[in-house]
């Protein structure tokens, strides 16, 4: 290869990387920026992710009262399947607290599938309970996958 085409090719792989790193920064601005439901008190979340919950093919939605709810706050149903959920808004990851909550609530209801869905992630101690107790798991990345198919419909 002469000298002109290393140059070249040298500043095509700078342009791409540029272009990559410009979109790893956006995606990190987009994470770094609280949504409107980080900053949501903790029964408006359980709203929130309700109405999620309908416009994404779930029915009868039903968030339970506020306190004696056996830890689960809303109640649906989807495809003939039913789920008792526990709703978290967070700043920090989920523990494993959330997941027996769901799981008691799970059968308290008498549910088929027992979910947390959170605005966060999950710690690695309840992503194992989770698996143990078959519990789903629904973290920031489903809601808004969730809030993504709300929008664009």
């Amino acid at each position: 290869m002469d000298t002109n085409t290393i140059i070249v090719i040298m500043i095509a792989c700078a342009a791409a990387m540029m272009g990559s790193a410009a979109l790893y920064l956006r995606r990190r601005a987009k994470r770094i920026r609280p949504e409107a439901y980080d900053l949501m008190e903790g029964h408006d979340f359980e709203y929130y992710c309700a109405e999620l919950l309908k416009n994404n093919g779930f029915q009868e939605v039903e968030v339970t009262k506020a306190s004696g709810d056996y830890g689960v706050d809303i109640l649906a149903e989807k495809d003939g399947v039913t789920y008792a959920i526990q709703c978290k808004c967070y700043t920090s990851p989920v523990g494993v607290k959330a997941v027996q909550e769901a799981y008691a609530g799970r059968d308290y209801y008498d549910r088929m599938v027992g979910a947390v869905l959170t605005n966060q992630y999950f710690t690695q101690p309840a992503v194992e309970a989770a698996r143990k107790l078959k519990i789903l798991l629904w973290d920031r990345g489903y809601l808004e996958d969730m809030a993504a198919e709300w929008e664009a419909s």
